[in-house]
């Protein structure tokens, strides 16, 4: 089977990239390296993880050329992971979102149309519950306050599948993604921000005094999340549009202050913490209602912050060096 991976120099994407190509499938992957976090991590991630893959430097949100190399591979089916990340950056930069997560989510639903795939697999976020979210959060909980215009343009995108599954029958699984982190993560999220500042002795900022709670997901839980959920597209009965939308958590929720002793116990040094309050986008709490994936994916996360965070830590020490 061809798979399409979007955003394959991205964390989650290297990885799964990684996973598809040790069970032997065909993977193409696209990624524009841009440049809202080093694009040198990116080409270096891509690298250690997935050193075979087929990775092609493109924007998805370029229409005419995504068009041709969807064309080109005839993908059988798309993992889309390819976005513009990141809440606080929301504020600063709200067309970036617009580019990506808008215009770029609908290149990729035309694309499926114009040549079907078997399976659509997209990525949703924590973020889409916003201020109407009551922990743990279910997938039946309506998701219409978002906090940032990250979470409403993830929200949107379920929107957008939820029509094309309707009117073109487009089989569309969107995954939830809570807080995921690991060794070779995103640098502007706080595994790694938190790590590498401990490491170096920097100050961190932490946020609404540090009452806040974070269900936190380890990748390789993650990558196994987004496998179950490519083998297992929404069936076509004609009565509903096939499409499902699912939370991947670990459904533990960690208090920050818990997230950073155990950094600090890895480190071998204590953290010099400046308490803020909360920052504008932010949810206090994010916990993940499990029971519809593992129902429906037999999704069942078994990674801990006390086993895996370490590994975060040491990999920081290794890969930044002197430079933390």
């Amino acid at each position: 089977m061809t798979i399409l991976v979007t955003g394959a120099a991205g964390f989650i994407g290297a990885y799964v990239s990684r996973a598809l190509l040790a069970r032997g499938e065909s993977v193409v992957g696209v990624d524009n390296f841009n440049d809202y976090y080093d694009p040198q991590l990116k080409r270096d991630r891509v690298a250690a993880l997935c050193p075979g893959l087929d990775l092609r430097t493109l924007d998805f949100a370029d229409k005419p050329a995504f068009d041709a190399l969807f064309a080109e591979v005839q993908p059988h089916a798309v993992i889309h992971l390819g976005a513009q990340a990141g809440v606080r950056y929301s504020l600063q930069n709200p067309y970036a979102y617009l580019h990506s997560n808008w215009a770029g989510f609908l290149n990729v639903l035309e694309a499926c149309r114009a040549r079907p795939v078997q399976h659509l697999v997209y990525a949703s976020s924590s973020s889409v519950y916003g201020g109407s979210a009551v922990p743990p959060f279910s997938e039946d909980q309506v998701v219409n306050q978002p906090l940032s215009l990250y979470a409403a343009s993830k929200a949107s995108n379920e929107l957008m599948a939820h029509c094309y599954a309707h009117l073109f029958r487009i089989k569309a699984t969107g995954l939830r993604f809570f807080t995921v982190y690991g060794p070779w993560g995103r640098p502007d999220m706080a595994p790694l921000l938190f790590s590498r500042a401990i490491l170096a002795g920097r100050p961190i900022q932490v946020f609404n005094d540090g009452q806040m709670l974070r269900d936190f997901t380890y990748i390789d839980d993650i990558v196994a999340g987004v496998l179950a959920a490519l083998e297992r597209p929404p069936q076509d009965d004609g009565t509903q549009p096939p499409c499902a939308v699912y939370n991947l958590g670990n459904h533990r929720p960690v208090p920050l202050e818990h997230f950073i002793a155990v950094i600090e116990r890895a480190a071998g040094k204590p953290a010099i913490k400046e308490y803020k309050p909360m920052q504008p986008g932010d949810m206090p709490q994010t916990s993940a209602s499990i029971e519809r994936v593992h129902a429906a994916l037999g999704f069942e996360p078994g990674t801990t912050i006390d086993a895996a965070l370490p590994r975060v830590v040491a990999w920081c020490r290794d890969y930044f060096g002197d430079k933390l």
